[in-house]
């Protein structure tokens, strides 16, 4: 199985916005001190779970390709 490589996939680059965005929130939360405890545990679980789809994004491609290339043409006969 291969090694699926990310850079220049649209999914993986609109990941990269997202997890900065809500790392940006994260920091402002850490510096308004408690006021933002559920911002922060909010953008933790976000972080979490947004890794958790890539992962399971990654190993469905790479999957799907492999798959791909496994598939053979087979003639139709004519009637």
């Amino acid at each position: 199985m291969g090694i699926y490589d990310p850079r220049g996939d649209p999914a993986f680059s609109w990941l990269g916005a997202v997890i900065g965005t809500h790392s940006a929130r994260l920091r402002s939360a850490l510096r308004e001190g408690d006021r933002g405890a559920s911002a922060i545990e909010l953008a933790i679980i976000t972080a979490v779970l947004v890794a958790l789809a890539a992962a399971i994004l990654t190993i469905i491609v790479t999957f799907a390709k492999n798959q791909g290339k496994q598939i053979q043409q087979q003639s139709v006969p004519s009637p």
